[in-house]
């Protein structure tokens, strides 16, 4: 009897466990049958078209390395094409009547910033009322050489304009040749805009990182007049970037450059462009100056006659000492800024204002000529004591690069001040007129352009 009972619960017991088998198994094929949840799924869906391709394979085999430079883009990565920055409207005034040879789609060789303007109008806005975007007006309001027609036309245009820009022209669908090629920052396109980005972020890699670095400022901030990049290198700021730069993070994202994280030390754009603590990044390097450095006598930029700035210093300069606190103490960031407007000071009273004085006076008793600048020596003198000598060392200061602020800087303006007053004392005794030289390669246009229109 206990062995029935024994052989009943263990049937019992294989029934259950035989049956619950059986539902698992059923609901595991159930289960299996079953649509898994949906997921999330984010995807932008855009093509290069054919028309487009066209243009990649043509120019792979005619300008390889246009092609290459693109190929590593970020806009390729992202699809956009030749024809997205190049395709021209039909009222476009530089449509390329040769590339219509090829291809009935008119484009147009020049991507000015207002074709840019399309994906990045923040940035094209900022840019276009910034001293840079401007700086063509700029010396044409302010520059003897070109007033007076002091250098010729072929100098100017591998040299003031490769910088400054030129006033790009178009004649019968073809470019003049002495207005094009150019790159500079403060170019008149055909459109009507001014600049041009690929200044600073090169064609047609149109790299973030490339433009972050000194050495694209460094193609135009350079030399005897506004050597900035030089005075970079010199500076703690300057010695710590070739030391370490290399293994910075330079592709970070627009807004998320981080001080400390992404870089040691800044550069240019960081100091002037870039977000930093609570600063906003600006493509206006008119922004975050307190002084006009690079006038003959330093005033605020608000006050500069040829272009002033639509700022207010003071608030200007919070931001600049902002960008300096990221890594710096607030007592060390205002003891530099203190110690650079005691320089200005110094500058405009010992140097500039006693200096322009005395050769004011010459123009007066008619011991100078003031009807062309730059005709005689005084006049070379006194540019160059503030066009160089003067710049060097307010430059050199506010950058922090004490051999340029002294030995090239103070040390030559002090030389430069005893030739002048030597020069003004011989012509006084002498009671004759200064010599006015035939200058050598003078003779260029002295139309000044209607930036009206």
């Amino acid at each position: 009897m206990e062995t029935l009972k024994k052989y009943a619960l263990f049937v019992l017991a294989w029934v259950f466990v035989s049956t619950l088998a059986m539902t698992t198994n059923v609901r595991a094929e159930q289960a299996s049958q079953m649509p898994p949840p949906p997921l999330k799924e984010y995807r932008i869906v855009r093509s290069i078209s054919e028309e487009a391709q066209g243009c990649i394979a043509c120019h792979a085999e005619q300008n390889r390395g246009i092609v290459a430079d693109w190929a590593s883009s970020r806009h390729a990565h992202a699809n956009i094409s030749c024809l997205d920055c190049h395709i021209a409207g039909p009222a476009d005034p530089d449509i390329s009547k040769e590339h219509l040879q090829y291809d009935k789609t008119p484009i147009s060789v020049i991507v000015s910033p207002k074709d840019c303007s399309r994906c990045h109008p923040s940035e094209a806005a900022q840019y276009a009322k910034s001293k840079h975007a401007n700086t063509l007006e700029l010396i044409w309001k302010i520059d003897p050489w070109l007033n007076h027609g002091m250098n010729s036309d072929i100098e100017r245009q591998t040299g003031c304009n490769h910088c400054h820009g030129s006033i790009v022209k178009v004649e019968n669908g073809k470019f003049d040749s002495s207005t094009w090629p150019n790159v500079g920052v403060g170019r008149i396109n055909p459109d009507g805009s001014k600049g041009s980005c690929s200044s600073c972020h090169t064609r047609h890699k149109f790299s973030l990182s490339e433009a972050r670095k000194p050495e694209a400022c460094g193609q135009c901030h350079l030399g005897p007049d506004h050597p900035q990049v030089e005075i970079f290198d010199e500076s703690k700021h300057g010695a710590i970037y070739h030391a370490e730069g290399d293994n910075w993070n330079w592709n970070a994202a627009p807004g998320t450059w981080t001080p400390g994280v992404d870089y040691r030390t800044p550069t240019c754009s960081v100091c002037h462009m870039s977000a930093v603590n609570d600063v906003a990044a600006t493509h206006d390097v008119t922004e975050r100056l307190a002084w006009e450095t690079q006038a003959p006598l330093t005033v605020r930029p608000s006050e500069f006659k040829p272009w002033p700035a639509q700022t207010d210093w003071r608030k200007e300069r919070q931001k600049m000492e902002k960008v300096c606190l990221a890594c710096h103490s607030q007592k060390w960031t205002k003891g530099h800024f203190t110690r650079f407007d005691a320089v200005v000071v110094n500058y405009n009273d010992n140097y500039f204002k006693p200096m322009k004085k005395l050769v004011d006076e010459l123009y007066e008793k008619k011991l100078l000529d003031n009807s062309k600048n730059l005709d005689e020596k005084l006049e070379i003198d006194m540019y160059e004591l503030w066009h160089h000598e003067g710049r060097r060392a307010r430059f050199g200061a506010a950058m922090m690069a004490p051999d340029y602020a002294w030995w090239h800087g103070f040390y030559e303006l002090k030389k430069k001040c005893m030739e002048i007053q030597e020069e003004v004392e011989k012509l006084i005794r002498a009671g004759k007129p200064a010599t006015v030289f035939k200058v050598n390669g003078s003779g260029g246009d002295t139309t000044k352009p209607d930036f009206g229109k």
